[in-house]
């Protein structure tokens, strides 16, 4: 199961050291609801070498800014503490996993 990441522990999660996936995400979107899964399997599977999480951006909002996260689902890939590619939109299961792999 995916982590939850929020403004308090985001950046923290990020300077890490290890690769972070987050999912921009919310309750009300259909989108969202469809990748949701997919990061969620991709989370177990990954455990222990990437951190993938969700925030939500109905909770959060400094981070979000920070970003520019102005459309969900958004998935944003960090490695070595620096920003290192974004997904706008839903996205199957293979492509995001390629993404992450991208990361290792």
């Amino acid at each position: 199961m995916a982590k939850v990441f929020t403004d308090e522990n985001i950046r923290e999660v990020i300077q890490s050291g290890k690769p972070v996936v987050v999912d921009f995400w919310a309750e009300w979107c259909g989108p969202c609801k469809a990748v949701s899964p997919i990061v969620d399997e991709l989370a177990t599977e990954y455990e222990g070498k990437v951190e993938i999480g969700k925030y939500d951006v109905d909770e959060g909002s400094d981070f979000m800014a920070d970003y520019g996260i102005r459309n969900i689902p958004t998935i944003l890939f960090f490695k070595d503490g620096q920003l290192k590619d974004r997904n706008v939109g839903s996205i199957a299961k293979d492509a995001l996993k390629a993404k992450i792999e991208n990361l290792l």
